[in-house]
């Protein structure tokens, strides 16, 4: 066969099988990922459904039936009127409560890890190794092992039940993994950085504010992500240490659900539960660009 006839000849023609081969798996890789779409979104979708049905139709309909005269009611009732324990004024007490936590906790916890990442990767002092050990050792401590001890220390503080503690625990506990996020992409970037901007007489904070973190954009993302949808969907911390003023949105849907006066109303229960988990939703559908980015250029490095 000259090289002419070969050229003209289609390469699927001259592979047989191939072509076939590819399209099966490809169509088996579509199979597998629709089946687990569904898997996960069915639930999603029975508790949207049953959210917007009047409880008149939940009674007498299928859980797997969509809504016959979709209605609003039971999203108002549980943002402004469902009652959370002696008092009925909704999940939005929770939400501010949850952004007050949020905000202050995240902010804190990422520059506290990046600034001890950074201190570990590029400016290596005496034992740096063993206090990195030490913040690992954290990250595998359960939570229910150290409630008590803290719970005496943030009382003999006078930070137990404030704002201020809650704050303070959401730091702590974030401290040791995202140490460890911020070290290794840090310690896979050049040395030489750190070294001409010491020649020309930068310190340890420039350095890190004027050059490192602005290289620090979709690792800071990750740890950013991690951080708000950890804080948002805590519940053990939030109840325990923020205080009868500052429970979050977690607490506040929990005292819906497990209400024991009155009856079940099952569509503002699945309203209240939408509500709460949309913030940390809404963050993955707009940043979760970033948060592949972030993993892919060494955040699980190491």
């Amino acid at each position: 066969m000259t090289d002419a006839v070969a050229g003209a000849i289609p390469r699927a023609a001259r592979r047989p099988g191939r072509g076939q081969s590819v399209t099966a798996g490809r169509a088996g890789l579509y199979a597998v990922l629709v089946l687990a779409a569904l898997f996960f979104a069915i639930p999603l979708l029975i508790v949207l459904s049953t959210s917007l049905k009047p409880m008149d139709e939940i009674r007498e309909g299928s859980i797997f039936a969509l809504p016959m005269a979709p209605t609003l009611e039971p999203w108002a009732k549980a943002w402004l009127s469902a009652c959370t324990g002696l008092f009925c004024d909704g999940l939005h007490v929770g939400f501010w409560n949850s952004i007050r936590i949020l905000v202050p906790s995240v902010i804190l916890s990422v520059l506290a890890g990046a600034l001890n990442g950074y201190a570990l990767a590029q400016w290596r002092f005496r034992h740096a190794d063993k206090i990195l050990t030490a913040l690992m050792l954290g990250a595998f401590i359960p939570y229910q092992v150290i409630l008590y001890p803290l719970v005496k220390i943030f009382s003999n503080m006078g930070l137990y039940g404030t704002l201020p503690g809650i704050v303070l625990i959401h730091v702590i506990f974030g401290l040791p993994t995202l140490t460890l996020i911020f070290r290794n992409f840090y310690a896979g970037l050049p040395e030489e950085l750190v070294k001409a901007a010491r020649v020309d007489g930068a310190g340890f904070f420039r350095i890190f504010l004027q050059i490192m973190l602005p290289m620090s954009v979709n690792i800071l993302m990750v740890a950013l992500i991690l951080q708000v949808t950890g804080i948002w969907n805590d519940y053990l911390l939030g109840y325990i240490f923020a205080g009868r003023d500052n429970l979050p949105m977690t607490v506040q849907l929990n005292n819906i659900v497990n209400t024991t006066t009155g009856t079940i109303e099952y569509n503002v229960n699945m309203a209240a539960t939408v509500l709460t988990a949309l913030p940390p939703l809404l963050v993955y559908f707009l940043s979760g660009r970033y948060f592949v980015r972030g993993i892919a250029s060494g955040a699980v490095k190491g």
